[in-house]
């Protein structure tokens, strides 16, 4: 997480992290490529983003092949919008 999402207090970060958990509402505005790696979303009045990144086993270059996880690892971020 970013620094901005680390330094909310601890009840409203526990009640992001439930929510990305939780989140299934990807469409066309949100997930425009269909592969579900990226989204913003409201949890309560805060606007967060989340994103996910493939890499390489040793998290060094992109995945040669995000689709195969013996050669990648994924790295989810989640940040306030304007920490993008």
């Amino acid at each position: 997480m970013s620094a901005g999402v680390a330094a909310l207090p601890a009840q409203e970060l526990g009640a992001i992290l439930l929510a990305i958990a939780n989140f299934d509402a990807f469409d066309e505005n949100n997930d425009p490529w269909g592969q579900h790696d990226c989204a913003l979303l409201y949890v309560g009045d805060r606007q967060l983003f989340f994103k996910i990144d493939y890499y390489d086993r040793a998290l060094v270059n992109l995945s040669p092949d995000a689709s195969d996880p013996a050669v990648t690892i994924r790295v989810m971020t989640v940040m306030l919008p304007e920490e993008y």
